[in-house]
Order: C-alpha cells, then structure tokens, then sequence
C-alpha cells in the first residue's frame, strides 16, 4: 500500500486513522466516516465527493450495480481508489520534473 496513502485520507475526511493500518480496515474506517453522513448530512458528503473528485457517473453505476452492498464501502472503495489515482499523478508529475530538458514531452 502507498505509504502516503493514509495521510491523505486523513487529510481529506479530517480523521487520524494510524499510518499502519491494513487495507481492510481502511476500507472498513473510511466507510464509518461515511456512513452517517448517507443518512444525516448527505450535503457534505456530496462536498466531500466533489472535493476529492470521485467520478459520479462511476459511483451511480457502482450503487445500481451493487444494491445489496452497503454504499458506503463502495463510496469508500471510490475515495480510496480516486487518492491512489493522485498520488500516482504527482508521483508522475515530480518524475517529470527531475528529468532533463531533452527527455521531457
């Protein structure tokens, strides 16, 4: 797993999940942030969605596709996939920056 990985996740919910945590009870920990937020502020997970960039047309086919799983794992599995996703492309983006001119696109 991404070592930045949880850091950003608690970054973006506003937690302090521990640096080591196991992918399972990552997914398990970000779904218990959300949860409630389903039923008792659906606002700002909306915010939070928007702020993270989760793809909505990705989220709606995942909750019509899953109706017997609960949504927020899969609202979970999405923020943790979209977090991967940015770290990824800053990764790329300072790789890009250390190369030298000639070898840039």
């Amino acid at each position: 797993m991404n070592p930045e990985l949880i850091p950003a996740v608690n970054q973006t919910l506003g937690i302090s999940l521990p640096e080591n945590i196991p992918f399972d009870k990552l997914r398990e920990a970000v779904a218990a942030q959300i949860s409630p937020l389903i039923s008792g502020d659906f606002n700002k997970l909306l915010s939070i969605l928007y702020r993270i960039d989760v793809n909505e047309n990705k989220l709606k086919f995942l909750l019509n596709q899953n109706p017997d799983t609960d949504a927020a794992l899969l609202i979970a599995d999405l923020i943790i996939e979209r977090q991967l996703q940015k770290l990824e492309s800053r990764r790329m983006f300072n790789r890009r920056e250390d190369m030298e001119e000639d070898e840039k696109w």
